[in-house]
Order: C-alpha cells, then sequence, then structure tokens
C-alpha cells in the first residue's frame, strides 16, 4: 500500500470524526481499508512463514499454518 492511500484513509478518518463522510467517501474509505488490512495480513504470513522457533537443547523448527479442526 503507497503512502499516498494510507494518507487518504487518515485523510477520510478525520473528516469523518470532524464533518462526516458521503456514501461514495464511505465506500472508498470501506475499499481503502480492506486493501490495508489485506496487506498488513499478506506481510504478517509473510513474517511467519518465515519464523523459526530454537529451543533450548539447540533443535529448532518453522511454525505451521493451523490445520482447520485441530
Amino acid at each position: 500500500m503507497t503512502d499516498e492511500k494510507i494518507e487518504r484513509i487518515n485523510a477520510l478518518a478525520r473528516k469523518a470524526r470532524a464533518e462526516g463522510l458521503t456514501e461514495a467517501e464511505k465506500e472508498e474509505q470501506r475499499k481503502l481499508r480492506e486493501e490495508y488490512i489485506a496487506g498488513f495480513r499478506r506481510s504478517l504470513k509473510a513474517q511467519l512463514d518465515n519464523t523459526v522457533v530454537l529451543n533450548p537443547d539447540g533443535t529448532s523448527y518453522r511454525l505451521r499454518q493451523k490445520r482447520e479442526g485441530h
């Protein structure tokens, strides 16, 4: 996500608190927030996928994604 988009999210949030948003601005804000959250999740998943846990005995293992139902 670009700095310009993040600034636009912040500008819309300030405007929402100060005077309210039009329906078009609310939709723009919703889409920008969804894009921001999706990027955040991708970044966090990539970081966790590359995380290695070191045990006190010197062994290590990578984190695995939890399977559904377990």
